[in-house]
């Protein structure tokens, strides 16, 4: 199957690369286990969760307990260094070659290692900006600042009064730029980079086109999964591999088992191996 993969990656006139968390997962974001010991310590102490997934939604009686939380999150998730090389080992194989990447991750992993601003879609938002909870305007802010005063001063738990955000037109308290509901501010930049993922869809329907699913699971397939099986199947010369440990599949009704290459294995060494 891997020489089946670099022979399709060599060949491809288009690679439409779709990521998944089980992309960052490979590359050493693990939100449970020692990782999260490591820097929730207190806070699965006092409230009782084992996980940062779930830590992000507990009820915390004040912003100030909350932002503590969140400041820790965004800052190792988003802004410390990326624990292993897993994109900078992607992006070494498609670099100056014809691709675009559309992603539900929020880390910022594709950016950070390389990728090309012009070549991205992050559809699902981005833990390095904030925006109005309401909201009561389509802008959104980036974060760095506050975040690392938030790490630098937080005490106890908490955050000072000062550092907690609010909406600089309504006042109301800031929130994450994350799809959890319905307040997801879809802002200039997303809808840039939406135009730009359609118009590459629409010049690669006749080339040789690869579509490189890493990572995804069935939370939200219709993002990208379901998807690139139809163009797959629609398109007159179109391949489907998918690489995910343990998800690694097409079933027979997407019609595409013969034009389809499943790896279940660890992404980031199925790419050295690529490599």
């Amino acid at each position: 199957m891997i020489e089946r993969l670099r022979k399709a990656l060599n060949e491809a006139e288009a690679i439409i690369i779709g990521a998944g968390s089980g992309l960052s997962t490979s590359a050493g974001y693990t939100y449970t286990g020692e990782r999260f010991t490591k820097y929730f310590s207190d806070f699965a102490e006092k409230y009782g969760f084992s996980d940062m997934y779930s830590g992000g939604f507990y009820p915390y009686p004040s912003p100030n307990e909350f932002w503590c939380y969140w400041s820790r999150y965004i800052f190792i998730n988003r802004y410390s260094d990326i624990p292993k090389p897993v994109y900078s080992d992607l992006l070494r194989l498609v670099e100056g070659r014809n691709y675009f990447v559309i992603t539900t991750n929020v880390d910022h992993c594709f950016q950070r290692s390389g990728f090309e601003k012009s070549r991205l879609f992050y559809t699902q938002g981005d833990y390095g900006l904030f925006q109005c909870s309401k909201p009561c305007h389509n802008k959104t802010y980036d974060n760095e600042a506050t975040i690392t005063a938030m790490i630098v001063r937080q005490h106890e738990m908490r955050v000072p009064d000062d550092l907690i955000p609010h909406c600089p037109v309504c006042g109301r308290p800031m929130s994450m730029n994350l799809r959890s509901d319905d307040t997801f501010v879809e802002d200039e930049g997303w809808h840039e980079a939406a135009e730009r993922y359609a118009d590459f869809l629409e010049t690669s329907h006749d080339r040789k086109t690869l579509f490189l699913d890493l990572g995804s699971g069935m939370n939200t397939p219709v993002i990208f999964k379901f998807p690139f099986w139809k163009m797959t199947r629609t398109w007159p010369d179109a391949i489907y591999a998918c690489v995910n440990l343990g998800e690694a599949y097409v079933p027979s009704r997407a019609g595409i088992s013969g034009r389809s290459i499943c790896i279940d294995g660890d992404i980031g060494e199925v790419l050295r191996e690529l490599r």
